[in-house]
């Protein structure tokens, strides 16, 4: 009874493994898909892309519909074959020395697998470092520059242009109110 359990655990590790490769080739799709947008991002948009036809439907929405739909296929085969294997290994006449076995070969398979997973994670990151290094930094240096230029030449209309003025006016308010007391000119009426 304690050899089915441990089995059944077994089991219950191996659809573990299942479900986690299946989901690392799922996010090494979409994580590969939006690498090509990236790559592709200097094109201009025009509004067309922006507001397409609601009839058609684009190639990426039908691209990720097929995704969509051999995701949830996949799931439920695979929920077919884990309800299967344990109606198999319940079953007293089992040979599970066999089934594990075969379990570890495909154990090793995935783990190269995921290996294989880990490297493509790990040269896109180097192209994602990559793009921040030599287009996003130049792009936020030159946007800090133009930001500071456009600092200096507020301050430079400050000084030489706006204080003038201000100063002119502080100088005629003050001849005005002058002539005003002495009686040379008169108030405005309001």
């Amino acid at each position: 009874m304690i050899h089915k359990f441990i089995e059944f655990m077994d089991l219950g590790l191996y659809f573990f493994l299942a479900c986690h490769t299946i989901a690392g080739i799922v996010c090494l799709y979409l994580s590969y898909g939006k690498m090509n947008v990236m790559e592709s991002g200097n094109q201009q948009i025009t509004p067309a892309q922006v507001a397409p036809n609601q009839n058609s439907t684009s190639p990426e929405i039908k691209r990720q519909q097929r995704l969509l739909v051999g995701i949830i296929i996949g799931a439920v085969v695979l929920l077919i074959l884990v309800i299967g294997s344990l109606a198999f290994l319940l079953n007293p006449n089992t040979d599970t020395e066999k089934i594990r076995d075969v379990f570890i070969i495909f154990m090793s398979l995935e783990m190269m697998f995921l290996g294989f997973i880990l490297v493509i994670l790990i040269i896109q990151m180097a192209r994602l470092i990559n793009l921040l290094q030599n287009e996003v930094k130049p792009i936020l240096d030159s946007t800090n520059e133009t930001v500071n230029t456009l600092r200096g030449t507020t301050m430079f209309l400050s000084e030489n242009l706006v204080e003038p003025v201000i100063k002119a006016n502080q100088y005629t308010a003050g001849i005005r109110q002058g002539l005003i007391i002495l009686g040379l000119l008169r108030r405005k009426s309001k």
